[in-house]
């Protein structure tokens, strides 16, 4: 007995009708059975996300971010109520911004702390350290961020390169402590990523962005997504002329670059509101931290086919700008137009790629012969490398 196939308009009606009922069982409980969320009392809450100190004025930019709607009605400074234009208006819609500006002579690297009261007479403040100017868009500025990016992203990661030629001479098992050396590094940049993200939104986002959630889905969707990317780009080397450990370079200079945009937002926003100074020592904190990112790249590319030097020069360069000059477009847009959620959705997916970068260095050790990735060399690899990234982390 032959049994009849379902008709197309079946098959779709049977994926529609389910989301169909779902909603149907939202417009309901927002609609005719709103009252069974009355229960309890909702609160207001208000979030400052960006304070910025203009010529003899102070802008707020504030987000709605509880669950009704709030009319902001006063603006302080130091507890002292100031007169204050709020735009586009008072009235704040759930997740709506509004900036607001606060005609006030402040004094450079003094304290202070931003308050704003609700109707209800919530006060919601932040602290701000040290006043400083805020940074507008020059051509001078953009030149400063773009050395700043050239020395802690560029110039560290073509330095780390030059080991090429050394690990090129090393013996298989040397050769994997500096592969396993290489994922010891990412792995601690991975890490490193994932708190800086957490710090960002704990001190500038609320809890209605449920930040550590937020983080969580960024990474496991750029790790997956890059790791797709990764699977094609390798296959396509093994059909094509392209050596497979070109790829895998190029991969670890994708997660690498990720990772340096996120750390020049960072360094951006940090210049924007005064907390860092650029010393001598600090470039070179920077330098010493961001030169074993070089070490990453030469290491699969240490086996790759032998070929000309200015093709082997050529491509080194290009990976080593794709890892390493992201730092100055972070650097300019955290300078310029910083956000927080844009940081911490930015550091997420740096954090995603460094790991999907890890997973593929591991495959590879596993492909040159060390199956079970459990040799002296593997393990004391990725314990020095991340040891390494601790030491120079504590000079930056």
């Amino acid at each position: 007995m032959e049994v009849s196939k379902p008709s197309k308009a079946k098959f779709i009606a049977s994926g529609i009708i389910p989301f169909a009922f779902v909603i149907v069982l939202v417009a309901y409980i927002f609609g005719p059975g709103s009252y069974l969320l009355d229960f309890g009392v909702p609160l207001p809450e208000i979030t400052i996300e960006k304070v910025d100190f203009m010529d003899s004025e102070i802008r707020v930019t504030v987000r709605n971010t509880g669950p009704i709607p709030v009319e902001v009605v006063i603006a302080d400074v130091n507890d002292r109520i100031q007169p204050a234009a709020i735009e586009p208006d008072r009235f704040l819609e759930r997740f709506e911004v509004a900036v607001v500006r606060i005609p006030f002579n402040w004094n450079v690297a003094e304290p202070y702390t931003i308050g704003l009261t609700i109707e209800d007479g919530t006060r919601f403040e932040k602290e701000i350290e040290a006043a400083a100017p805020a940074l507008e868009p020059s051509l001078e500025l953009a030149g400063f961020f773009a050395i700043i990016g050239t020395y802690v992203g560029i110039i560290p990661v073509m330095i780390g390169l030059l080991w090429l030629p050394f690990i090129k001479r090393l013996k298989k098992n040397k050769y994997h402590f500096f592969l396993a050396l290489t994922a010891g590094l990412l792995l601690f940049l991975g890490i490193d990523s994932v708190e800086e993200a957490l710090e960002v939104y704990k001190e500038n986002l609320s809890q209605s962005f449920n930040g550590v959630l937020l983080v969580a889905t960024v990474i496991v969707v750029t790790f997956l997504g890059l790791y797709y990317v990764t699977e094609k780009l390798v296959k396509r080397a093994e059909s094509s002329r392209i050596a497979k450990p070109v790829a895998v370079a190029l991969m670890i200079a994708i997660g690498i670059g990720l990772h340096n945009f996120g750390e020049g937002l960072a360094i951006g926003a940090a210049v924007g509101i005064g907390s860092i100074a650029f010393s001598t020592f600090l470039i070179v904190g920077f330098a010493l931290h961001n030169t074993t990112e070089g070490i990453a790249i030469a290491a699969p590319m240490s086996r790759g086919k032998t070929m000309m030097r200015k093709a082997l020069i050529g491509k080194l360069a290009g990976l080593g700008m794709i890892a390493g000059a992201p730092a100055i477009f972070g650097a300019w847009v955290g300078g310029f137009v910083y956000s927080p959620f844009a940081t911490v959705v930015f550091l997420s997916i740096g954090a995603g790629a460094i790991f999907q970068v890890v997973i593929t260095v591991l495959r590879w050790i596993r492909e040159e012969g060390d199956k079970n990735l459990s040799s002296a060399a593997v393990a004391s690899g990725i314990a020095v490398g991340m040891l390494i990234m601790y030491l120079t982390s504590i000079l930056v």
